[in-house]
């Protein structure tokens, strides 16, 4: 609060007295008292998967696209980036991986 904040409010007082005073103090240049929200239970976390974040090559995103795009349309109804990608690690053969890549 600054000086003339302390001021002013102090001519309110003499001004209207010290019960009206008291009760714009507290309606008024008080900060509003928030309600307290209800706690909520918190869903335990799934320890089955974990989100991670990947970085990717536009091309390589949008090869991934298009084959979760293909295989929706050709009856795949839930693929996702995610399934493919773990269909492609139970597909990879380490021993084709040239030592360049």
């Amino acid at each position: 609060m600054s000086h003339d904040d302390s001021s002013a409010r102090s001519a309110m007082d003499d001004a209207l007295g010290d019960e009206v005073a008291e009760v714009l103090r507290e309606t008024f240049y008080t900060a509003p008292k928030t309600l307290a929200q209800p706690k909520r239970k918190k869903k335990a976390k799934p320890d089955h998967y974990k989100v991670i974040c990947i970085s990717m090559y536009l091309e390589d995103l949008a090869r991934l696209d298009g084959k979760v795009a293909e295989l929706k349309a050709s009856g795949h109804r839930k693929m996702s980036r995610s399934a493919l990608i773990r269909f492609a690690l139970d597909q990879v053969d380490l021993s084709k991986l040239p030592p360049s890549y």
